[in-house]
């Protein structure tokens, strides 16, 4: 695969529209002593879906297109947003995925977005090695500025700060950095927009041919936001693997297809069937010890374009949904 468009660049209108218009978003932005311009979206300010959903496309880095509407698809929680790309690959694994690991004494975030096809750094131990992804993929990007997309409730100290500008070559007065809490409704939407990139994550991790996917689409019920920081991811996952929807286009045989749609929804997981907060809390909060096949959507299609064939597996659970979002 080799891909010729820049992330980085394609985002840069979206961070601007956030800085922009940031009162109407409600939105909070500062620029640092350093330069670095650091958007708030939920910590002193309450952000919003609208703040949420231009995220989401930030993190895709603007290969991505992401609505909110109302839906029926569940039986309780109508607001949805509905995600696609026509290079889910790149968009998903090259942008979005959230595997850039940012700590510095007692602040531990991740970060995700176009820096990280500049920066091509991830957490250690993690199942794709980023040099390996990177390679897979064929891309690296540059441009002049970059933006990091960061889960946490603080805005991250200097030294990380620095340490992202320099991995990402460029000077910190370049870097714009996203701060979304995931208790906000704006961190809510931009972690919920992951139905799509989960999926294609899984199906790295089950080696299917990346090359061989060639669109995709995705949507999920936005959760209500909690302010306790496990409950609300809790919530932001389970939003995913109990109702979130995919629906893939790719080359190949039927056999593939069907193999891919049969391997790809959570319920494939051992640790599937009760609410995430709960899993995390019986792994004693310790990602690794959950079981990597567990993050996928809950209901997926493949479809096989050479033949037109579809195959659908898996189902949503609106009795796990209504338990983790408290109904």
């Amino acid at each position: 695969m080799q891909y010729s468009a820049s992330v980085n660049k394609l985002t840069q209108p979206l961070v601007q529209e956030l800085i922009n218009n940031a009162d109407k978003l409600r939105l909070g932005v500062q620029i640092l002593e350093n330069g670095c311009t650091i958007i708030d979206a939920g910590i002193d300010v309450p952000g919003g879906l609208e703040a949420g959903r231009i995220i989401t496309e930030i993190c895709m880095g603007g290969m991505g297109t992401v609505s909110i509407s109302q839906s029926a698809y569940t039986d309780n929680w109508p607001l949805t947003i509905n995600v696609h790309s026509t290079n889910p690959v790149l968009s998903c694994l090259g942008s979005q995925y959230a595997g850039w690991s940012l700590a510095h004494e007692k602040y531990f975030a991740l970060g995700s977005g176009p820096a990280r096809a500049m920066a091509r750094k991830e957490k250690e131990g993690i199942t794709v090695p980023v040099e390996q992804l990177y390679k897979e993929l064929d891309y690296q990007d540059s441009a002049d500025s970059t933006v990091l997309v960061i889960e946490n409730d603080k805005i991250p100290p200097v030294e990380i700060i620095e340490k992202i500008a320099s991995a990402c070559g460029v000077s910190t007065a370049q870097l714009t950095i996203i701060v979304t809490p995931t208790s906000s409704i704006a961190g809510a939407v931009q972690v919920v927009g992951r139905v799509l990139e989960v999926a294609m994550h899984k199906a790295h991790e089950l080696h299917f041919p990346l090359e061989n996917i060639i669109d995709g689409s995705g949507s999920a019920p936005v959760c209500p936001p909690h302010p306790d920081f496990v409950k609300a991811m809790g919530r932001t996952n389970d939003a995913i693997l109990f109702a979130g929807q995919v629906h893939i286009f790719v080359k190949g045989s039927d056999e593939d297809a069907e193999k891919l749609a049969k391997e790809l929804p959570s319920s494939t997981s051992k640790d599937y069937g009760k609410p995430f907060a709960e899993i995390f809390k019986a792994c004693n909060y310790d990602f690794f010890k959950i079981d990597g096949m567990l993050f996928s959507p809950a209901s997926v299609i493949v479809t096989a374009v050479d033949s037109g064939n579809s195959f659908r597996a898996g189902k949503l659970d609106n009795d796990l949904l209504d338990q983790s979002f408290g109904a």
